[in-house]
């Protein structure tokens, strides 16, 4: 078997990407202006999850530069060691978070900015339920999807070859709510990747919060 085989394959696409990935969307305002959003909310110093971290910037870079704690998780080596190097002030982790053990209520906020689509339907509603648990009652999570209805379809994504799974906005909004989180707002987006490869894509952002029990 050869060694990328026995990886996850965002770890493949994503190692195969690097800084090409952060290039490509770095304009994106609309990731921006959901940072933005969290940031108005979270008290000083909050315990952030990155879920799929990739270069740490934004999101990583974002958050620490405000003075939060945060956590990145990535299948990626390539980009756990980009992170790492990039946004030094924050910690970062080699770990797929389908089987990494998340304590319940252990963070303030959590980021799942598109580092859903390579998993099933059913690991991408477990993922979104174990980090909802891991929000403190009151926690705030942002989510972020292509809002298509595909299982399993193949493709490329920026010159990779990459099998799909996402949900239609509205069974995305039905899985954040299933796992316990209450959607405070909803933005959807085009988005066109600064790629040659890439195509336009549809964004959605759920602005979330964990409420008590």
């Amino acid at each position: 078997m050869a060694e990328d085989d026995r990886r996850a394959p965002a770890a493949v696409v994503f190692d195969a990407l690097g800084l090409d990935y952060e290039k490509a969307f770095a304009s994106s305002e609309a990731h921006q202006a959901s940072l933005r959003w969290l940031l108005e909310r979270l008290a000083p110093g909050s315990r952030v999850l990155d879920v799929g971290s990739g270069t740490g910037r934004p999101t990583a870079q974002t958050l620490a530069a405000a003075g939060h704690r945060v956590l990145g998780i990535d299948v990626s080596p390539v980009m756990v060691d980009l992170a790492a190097r990039q946004v030094p002030e924050a910690e970062f982790r080699l770990a797929d978070i389908r089987e990494l053990p998340l304590a319940e209520g252990s963070f303030d906020a959590a980021c799942v900015y598109f580092s859903l689509l390579q998993m099933t339907r059913a690991e991408q509603s477990a993922v979104v339920s174990g980090v909802a648990r891991a929000l403190r009652p009151g926690g705030l999570a942002v989510l972020a999807t292509v809002p298509l209805d595909l299982e399993a379809v193949d493709g490329v994504f920026m010159g990779q070859p990459v099998r799909v799974t996402s949900f239609a906005a509205g069974d995305f909004v039905r899985l954040a709510a299933q796992a316990g989180l209450t959607v405070l707002a909803e933005e959807h987006a085009l988005f066109s990747p600064a790629h040659p490869d890439a195509v336009p894509e549809p964004h959605l952002f759920l602005h979330c919060r964990r409420e008590p029990t």
